[in-house]
C-alpha cells in the first residue's frame, strides 16, 4: 500500500467527522482573514497617523490592535480545539477496528508478532499517525489561509512586485520533492527499527525471571542496545534529512524577498509609492515567511504520519481466521459427544504429521484421558477439538456433526479449557472466575470451593475483589492454576478439557480438585491430558498416543493388564 492509498484510507475514518472539521477550517480561515489587517492598519497609521487632523480618535488605535490579535487567537484556538477533538474519534475508531482485526486474525498473526508490537501498533500507532497529521494539517490550515490572505493583500498593494514572487516556485517544488523522498526513506527503515526494539523490551520485561536464571543481563543488554543504536541513527538521519528542509526553501525564498525588496525600493525612490504603502507592502511581506517556513517543516510529520498508519492499516488487513462454519450448536441441546475419524494434521514446515489417521471416540458424560510421551499429539488434539488447527483429512464431530460445519464461536462456546499455559487477565478474582459472563456470587464461591481456593480468597482484606496483577502475578503458581480451574467450571460448558491442569498442585489440593471433578461424571464429558498417570487412573477410558496416532485404548486395569506402552510409563513414574 502506498502513501496515497494510506491517505484515501485514512479519510475514510476522518470523514465522519467532517461537521467538526469544518468548523475548524472555518475559524482558521477567519484567522487568516484577520492576518492582513495588521499591513493594512501600519498603511492607515503612517499616511493619515501624522497629519493634523487624524481623523479617528487616537485610543481607537491600541483598542482596534489588540482587538485584531485577540480574536486572531481566540479563532485559531477554536480551530485547533474543533480538529484535534475530531481527530482523536477518528483514532478512536481506528484502534477499535485494529483490536477487531488482531481478535479474529489468523493464528499466524501471535507468531509473527510479539504481544508487546502488537499492543505498540495498536495503542501508539493510531495516536502517533493522527497526532502527526492532525498538527501537520492544522499548520496547513492556519498558515496555508494566512498566508494566501497575505499574498492577497500584497496583490491588492502592488500586484507587479508581488508577482516576482512566483518566479522561484518552480524552483522550491523541486527542492521540496527531494528532501521528501530522502525523509520517507529514512522514516520507513526508522519504524522497523522501532517495531523490533520494542519486541525485544517485550521479550526481557516477559520473560525477566529466565533472564536472570541464565545471568542473561549482560547479553540482553547488548541485543537491546545493538537495536537502540541502530533507532538512533535512523532518527537522525530523518532529522537530518527534515532539517534540510528549512534552510534550503528558505535561500529560496529569500531569492524572491531580495528581488521584492529591490524593486519596492526603487518604486519608492521614484515616487511611485507612500511611506504607508511601502510599509504595508513590506510588512505583509515580511509576515509571510513565518507561515512560508512552517509549511515547508510539515512534510516530515506527514510522511511519518502516513507510514505509521501504513502501519495500522497492514495489520488489519491481516487475514482473519477461517470460519466456513454456517451452523449453530445450542449449549442447552449439546450433548458433549465426541470422534476423531481417520484424522491428518500437520502443521506448515513439518514433514511429519502431528497427527496421523487419528480415530478417538469420547462419549457424552464420560471421562477420557489422552496420554503418551511429548510430541506424541495430546495437544494438537485439543487444538484440532476447537477449531485452531484444520485437518488435512478425515473429520472432527460434535454430536455427529462435523464441527467444520459449525461456526467457530458456536463450537468454542461449548467447551471449557484449562491449559497447562495459565492466562489470567488483570484484575479482580471474581472478574477472573466470571470472566466474560455475569457474575453470580454464590456461583463463583462454589467453583473457587471446588477448586480448592475459596479458603485462600477468605484471607485475603479485599476478599473476591482482590487484583491479581498481571497475569496472576501476585499469586503463587498453585493459586494461579486453581484460578484457572475455577474459570473453567463457572463457565458450565458441556465439555471440559484438562491439559496438565493439576501439574502445578500439591498431592492434596490435586485430590480435591479431582474429587470435585468427578462430582460432574455422568454430566459432562471431561477430556484429561495429564504426564502424571495417578490423575487418569479413574478414567472410563484411556488412549495413549505415540506419533500422532492411538497405540493402546482402555481402564487402567486393562491396560496395566496388557503390560505395553502404558504399564511401561506408570511402572517408570512409580519407580521416579
Amino acid at each position: 500500500m502506498n502513501l496515497k492509498q494510506t491517505a484515501s484510507r485514512l479519510l475514510r475514518y476522518l470523514a465522519p467527522q467532517k461537521k467538526g472539521l469544518s468548523a475548524g477550517v472555518v475559524c482558521f480561515f477567519l484567522s487568516a482573514a484577520i492576518e492582513p489587517a495588521v499591513p493594512a492598519l501600519l498603511k492607515k497609521l503612517l499616511d493619515s497617523g501624522f497629519k493634523a487632523d487624524l481623523g479617528f480618535p487616537l485610543w481607537l488605535v491600541p483598542v482596534v490592535l489588540i482587538g485584531l490579535f485577540a480574536v486572531r487567537g481566540l479563532l485559531a484556538f477554536s480551530g485547533t480545539y474543533l480538529f484535534n477533538w475530531s481527530t482523536s474519534k477518528a483514532v478512536l475508531a481506528l484502534r477499535t477496528d485494529l483490536i477487531r482485526s488482531v481478535m479474529n486474525a489468523d493464528a499466524s498473526l501471535y507468531n509473527r508478532l510479539s504481544p508487546g508490537v502488537l499492543a505498540s501498533r495498536i495503542i501508539n500507532d493510531p495516536q502517533n499517525a493522527t497526532a502527526s497529521l492532525s498538527g501537520a494539517v492544522t499548520t496547513i490550515l492556519r498558515d496555508g489561509t494566512t498566508l494566501l490572505a497575505l499574498l492577497g493583500y500584497l496583490f491588492y498593494l502592488n500586484w507587479k512586485l508581488t508577482l516576482v514572487t512566483f518566479v522561484t516556485m518552480p524552483l522550491l517544488g523541486y527542492v521540496v520533492r527531494k528532501v521528501q523522498k530522502r525523509v520517507l526513506a529514512v522514516g520507513g527503515q526508522s519504524y522497523e527499527s522501532q517495531v523490533r526494539l520494542v519486541g525485544i523490551t517485550d521479550d526481557i520485561t516477559r520473560a525477566w525471571r529466565v533472564v536472570r536464571t541464565f545471568d542473561a543481563a549482560e547479553f540482553e543488554q547488548g541485543r537491546f542496545s545493538q537495536e537502540a543504536q541502530r533507532l538512533r541513527r535512523m532518527v537522525l538521519k530523518g532529522v537530518a534529512a527534515g532539517a534540510t528542509m528549512t534552510p534550503l526553501t528558505q535561500i529560496v525564498a529569500s531569492i524572491g524577498v531580495a528581488l521584492i525588496l529591490t524593486m519596492a525600493l526603487v518604486e519608492a525612490h521614484q515616487g511611485n509609492a507612500t511611506v504607508g504603502e511601502f510599509v504595508g507592502f513590506i510588512t505583509a511581506m515580511l509576515m509571510t515567511i513565518s507561515p512560508m517556513r512552517h509549511l515547508t517543516d510539515v512534510s516530515q510529520p506527514i510522511i511519518g504520519g502516513l507510514i505509521g498508519a501504513r502501519a495500522c492499516f497492514d495489520l488489519m488487513d491481516t487475514p482473519p481466521e477461517p470460519d466456513h462454519g454456517t451452523r449453530q450448536v445450542d449449549p442447552a441441546q449439546c450433548r458433549g459427544e465426541v470422534r476423531f475419524e481417520q484424522v491428518v494434521v500437520t502443521y506448515p514446515g513439518s514433514e511429519q504429521s502431528a497427527l496421523s489417521r487419528l480415530d478417538l471416540e469420547i462419549p457424552a458424560g464420560r471421562t477420557v484421558a489422552l496420554v503418551g510421551p511429548s510430541g506424541a499429539g495430546k495437544t494438537t488434539v485439543i487444538s484440532t477439538l476447537l477449531g485452531f488447527v484444520a485437518p488435512a483429512s478425515g473429520r472432527v464431530t460434535l454430536d455427529g456433526i462435523d464441527i467444520q460445519e459449525i461456526r467457530k464461536a458456536s463450537l468454542r462456546r461449548q467447551f471449557a479449557v484449562v491449559s497447562q499455559d495459565i492466562v489470567l487477565f488483570d484484575g479482580p478474582i471474581a472478574d477472573n472466575v466470571a470472566y466474560a459472563q455475569p457474575k453470580d456470587a454464590a456461583r463463583i464461591e462454589a467453583c473457587l470451593r471446588a477448586a480448592n481456593l475459596w479458603d485462600f480468597v477468605q484471607t485475603l482484606p479485599e476478599g473476591l475483589e482482590t487484583p491479581i496483577g498481571t497475569n496472576g502475578s501476585r499469586l503463587s503458581g498453585g493459586q494461579r492454576q486453581r484460578l484457572a480451574i475455577a474459570r473453567a467450571l463457572y463457565k458450565d460448558a458441556k465439555v471440559w478439557v484438562f491439559d496438565e491442569a493439576t501439574s502445578a498442585l500439591d498431592t492434596e489440593s490435586e485430590r480435591v480438585v479431582q474429587q470435585s471433578i468427578e462430582q460432574w461424571h455422568g454430566e459432562k464429558t471431561l477430556v484429561l491430558i495429564a504426564h502424571r498417570l495417578s490423575t487418569v487412573r479413574n478414567a472410563d477410558r484411556i488412549y495413549v498416543l505415540s506419533d500422532g496416532r492411538v497405540v493402546e485404548a482402555g481402564t487402567h486395569a486393562e491396560l496395566m493388564e496388557r503390560g505395553g506402552l502404558y504399564a511401561g510409563m506408570v511402572q517408570a513414574q512409580a519407580l521416579e
